[in-house]
């Protein structure tokens, strides 16, 4: 038997388990103890001014996610270098409109990064050519727009779970288009690396937060409506001037998709060191519980900056002007997809969180294919070598016969 086919036969071997078993990347063991609680400091209910506050504490820093409602909806998040820094609110001075500085995270010596990313402004256009491309279209196919500030946004009660850190924000106008239909944010915060059960399946770690975003049963003002999500960022760091597309591994946790949308925030020294991030997979949803062909496609415009804070009390009261602050739309579905009136329902899912933004790796299902369909012709090869080489030796060797 030739040695030296075996020996490479098994170097080949053990390579392929090591880079298959290195292929699912750093398992991010790390966690932090999470607690949630509705209006902190607030003696009385006050309708529309909502807050879910979120303490992730590790072992010497904390993340505060602040999940407001009070006017265009927002997810705050403010990172200190102190395991005991907290909220305060004066709750007075907020009702009374004197949004400045009523919302404050002490000690504030403590606070190290803080960003926001509101949602402020919902178009619908008439898409009659089918083009799904509303940066070409006439300012004639736009509806007026609905200004996210002006709707009236309430927790469900049902949703405000204190052991599964999750709570949902649903909000309406007093328009037809919104008699029976509501657009919702529901929001996650998280102990440790995981991945939401539900496509787009985002992975997440300890220090990042998700929304869900769908909008359900409104009534389009044309049989060939599609919609545009405006959002407006703000952040202590300076953000980035684009949103970065990444190549991403596609298996069965988003079929199809390739790509990871991330807009991150860095200090203004040219540091290549990311302070916070806002991720999403540019995909979107036309059922409540989608099958492949549910989904559609989404992208986003290049970010803008904007001159003055976004239309929300909670981010007015935490950040002060002249923070810069960014705005982008996210364009759902692409020509020759179903318009809107064809389910009534679109979702979109994005992440928030700290640091480095999580990368997805392949799944243990596609691992254990890749072991299978590679490891097996390899095998076979060196079994069945060694198989030879011992009938090769157990052979006798034969006397020598005359020809004749």
């Amino acid at each position: 038997m030739d040695i030296g086919l075996v020996q490479s036969t098994t170097f080949i071997l053990c390579l392929l388990i090591q880079c298959t078993s290195g292929l699912t990347g750093d398992e991010d063991d790390y966690r932090r103890k999470v607690s949630m609680e509705l209006n902190p400091g607030q003696s009385e209910p006050s309708s529309g001014v909502d807050v879910v506050h979120v303490r992730a504490v590790g072992s010497n820093d904390t993340l505060h996610f602040l999940f407001c409602s009070h006017r265009a909806p927002a997810l705050m998040l403010v990172h200190t270098n102190s395991s005991f820094s907290n909220v305060h609110i004066n709750w007075t001075a907020f009702l009374n409109g004197n949004y400045s500085g009523s919302l404050k995270v002490v000690p504030e010596s403590s606070v190290q990064f803080s960003s926001a990313l509101v949602f402020t402004r919902l178009w619908e256009y008439d898409d009659v050519n089918d083009t799904a491309d509303p940066e070409h279209l006439p300012p004639s196919s736009f509806f007026p727009s609905y200004e996210l500030q002006d709707f009236s946004w309430n927790i469900r009660n049902a949703t405000y779970n204190l052991t599964t850190h999750t709570a949902t924000l649903c909000g309406r106008n007093s328009s037809n288009s919104f008699m029976n239909g509501s657009l919702c944010l529901a929001f996650s915060a998280f102990e440790s690396r995981g991945r939401d059960s539900e496509w787009p399946g985002l992975l997440h770690n300890a220090n990042s937060s998700q929304l869900h975003v769908w909008l359900d049963n409104v009534i389009p003002r044309s049989n060939q409506s599609r919609f545009i999500l405006e959002v407006q960022s703000v952040s202590s760091a300076e953000q980035k001037g684009q949103v970065d597309v990444l190549k991403s591994i596609d298996d069965e946790y988003t079929p199809s998709i390739f790509k990871v949308s991330q807009w991150v925030s860095s200090p203004s020294n040219a540091s290549s060191e990311i302070l916070g991030y806002t991720q999403w997979k540019p995909v979107a949803y036309r059922t409540e519980h989608p099958k492949f062909e549910d989904a559609t496609p989404c992208r986003h415009s290049d970010p803008v900056l904007v001159s003055e804070l976004p239309p929300s009390g909670w981010v007015q009261a935490l950040f002060r002007d002249g923070l810069q602050t960014s705005t982008l739309n996210i364009t759902f579905s692409i020509a020759g997809d179903p318009f809107y009136n064809t389910t009534n329902y679109l979702s979109w899912s994005v992440l928030v969180g700290l640091g480095n933004p999580p990368q997805d790796s392949f799944s243990p299902l596609v691992l254990t294919i890749m072991a299978v369909g590679l490891g097996t012709p390899l095998a076979l090869i060196l079994f069945g070598g060694v198989g030879a080489g011992i009938f090769k030796r157990n052979q006798h060797p034969q006397g020598y016969e005359p020809i004749n």
